[in-house]
């Protein structure tokens, strides 16, 4: 008989406090199967994985899970990838993706899934049948509550390791996006934009798109 699953949850859901871990029990379809303990999971554990209306994600070999996007984090995304495709889309720039596609990143055994994502023209050779083999162009992240830690930490690090060039966090509890650029192999903070402000690229030169129009009253 299948052990249930435990999955951690790292973070309080409020930015500031202690990071705590909470067990939680995971959906009856993932207990039917066994799974590997934290730590041991590998690409093929998650292509098991059942399409239950959460979010997966195998991060140096531990398994992360969010429930589905609230309605906020979902505008926030559409806004954000819909200026953004347009804009590259008329400058032959590249393609925007959106979650869920599977990104495999050099070095991880598992892919990740940003919520936006751009590659290159000269660099689509990446995007395969199946996922995206290689680092972004330009990554975006919406924070929620059950991903902020990951998102500012984990996968702040994993991107830079494998070489993705720009990197945005989009806090809509704070209303800011911060823009954050590759220096040899570490993030370095180019702007934080508040309401009010406009958004800038160095990867997307001349593409702009106000705070208000991503982070929503």
């Amino acid at each position: 008989m299948a052990r249930p699953l435990s999955s951690k949850w790292c973070g309080t859901g409020q930015k500031g406090a202690t990071p705590v871990v909470v067990e939680t029990a995971i959906s009856p379809r993932l207990a039917e199967e066994k799974w590997p303990p934290q730590g041991q999971w590998t690409y093929e554990d998650y292509k098991r994985l059942p399409d239950d209306g959460w979010r997966y994600e195998v991060i140096e070999g531990e398994l992360h899970m969010a429930p589905a996007p609230r309605p906020k984090h979902q505008e926030a995304t559409i806004n954000l990838a819909t200026a953004m495709s347009q804009f590259a889309r008329s400058k032959k720039l590249g393609k925007v993706y959106t979650a869920p596609i599977d990104v495999l990143l050099h070095g991880l055994a598992s892919p990740v899934q940003p919520d936006v994502l751009f590659i290159a023209s000269d660099r689509l050779d990446i995007v395969k049948e199946e996922f995206i083999e290689g680092p972004p162009d330009l990554t975006i992240e919406v924070l929620s509550p059950s991903n902020w830690l990951d998102d500012r930490r984990t996968k702040f690090r994993l991107y830079a390791r494998a070489g993705v060039r720009e990197y945005w966090i989009v806090d809509l509890e704070r209303r800011t996006i911060e823009v954050f650029a590759l220096h040899g192999h570490s993030f370095t903070l180019l702007n934080r934009y508040e309401p009010g402000e406009t958004v800038r690229s160095e990867v997307l030169p001349d593409f702009e798109i106000a705070v208000e129009a991503v982070c929503l009253p």
